[in-house]
């Protein structure tokens, strides 16, 4: 009798220590539920921290502008020097820059899919663009003519120097840019100030085009088609919503680098002194 007992004793407990169906899709639907909670924190967190990385970078690009500067009678590097032939590397900054970095990756926006230019032919790879304001065009006046609707030029007749700038802890000079095939119109190795909304009250706060959506894909294709020269915008890829709140690094004249959100470039709010000369 006592073996029978104990062997039913036995059989219960095995069927009380298995789940059932019902248990199981409760346990799935608290699975489901912390999933749903967890991971855009998660992502958030991924985000920040490619955000950082980029911020981190843009101080080690900032140093490397400053030590070629010194070396060079305090004269910022040309964004496009445009009387240097295009099979020149040097007609961009990149290159130029190159020999002060640690690492070419510095280039990069953490997150992006590009990768440092290294001549003419791949300066739409890169993914952190320089102000075109710096850019040098001795055969035309382009952005020397004095016009004040100066939208689409892309060179001055001489460089600029770091002894000239004013207040340069509101001179903006590099950001976060978007990358994609040159026969598209990508440039992501510059950034143009002359091609987004016009400050009502001070030209030298007119922003450059900037946004949290690729603009060169918007802008660039139809119905627009806008050539290259009025496109070169900034790509504000953290924390992008589409809606204008996601942010990129900016590197300052004097060193120092914050974040801004594309409202905040195009909107004014950053005070940021785009057109410097």
């Amino acid at each position: 009798m006592l073996p029978a007992v104990y062997g039913h004793i036995q059989i219960m407990r095995k069927r009380r220590s298995a789940f059932t169906l019902i248990e199981l899709l409760v346990v799935i639907a608290i699975i489901a539920i912390l999933a749903a909670i967890l991971f855009p924190v998660f992502a958030r967190a991924k985000e920040s921290a490619k955000k950082t990385a980029c911020i981190a970078q843009a101080r080690q690009l900032s140093a490397s502008v400053q030590m070629y500067a010194s070396d060079y009678d305090e004269f910022f590097v040309w964004s496009t020097n445009y009387d240097v032939p295009t099979s020149d590397p040097s007609r961009i900054w990149s290159p130029l820059i190159q020999p002060y970095l640690k690492n070419k990756e510095i280039l990069v926006a953490p997150g992006s899919t590009g990768k440092a230019a290294e001549n003419w032919d791949t300066r739409n790879q890169q993914s952190i663009g320089y102000s075109g304001a710096t850019a040098i065009d001795t055969s035309a006046a382009g952005c020397d003519d004095g016009v004040p609707n100066q939208t689409g030029c892309e060179g001055f007749t001489s460089a600029v120097s770091f002894v000239r700038i004013e207040e340069s802890t509101r001179v903006g000079l590099f950001a976060v840019t978007p990358v994609g095939p040159m026969a598209q119109k990508y440039r992501g190795y510059v950034f143009s100030p002359y091609n987004g909304p016009e400050h009502p009250n001070d030209p030298k706060l007119s922003a450059p085009l900037a946004a949290d959506r690729d603009l060169v894909k918007e802008l660039g294709g139809p119905p627009q088609n806008l050539p290259p020269k009025l496109l070169k915008p900034i790509y504000a890829m953290y924390g992008r919503d589409g809606k204008g709140n996601g942010v990129t690094p900016i590197i300052f004249a004097d060193g120092h680098t914050k974040a801004f959100s594309a409202n905040a470039i195009t909107g004014f709010g950053s005070q940021i002194i785009w057109r410097f000369r």
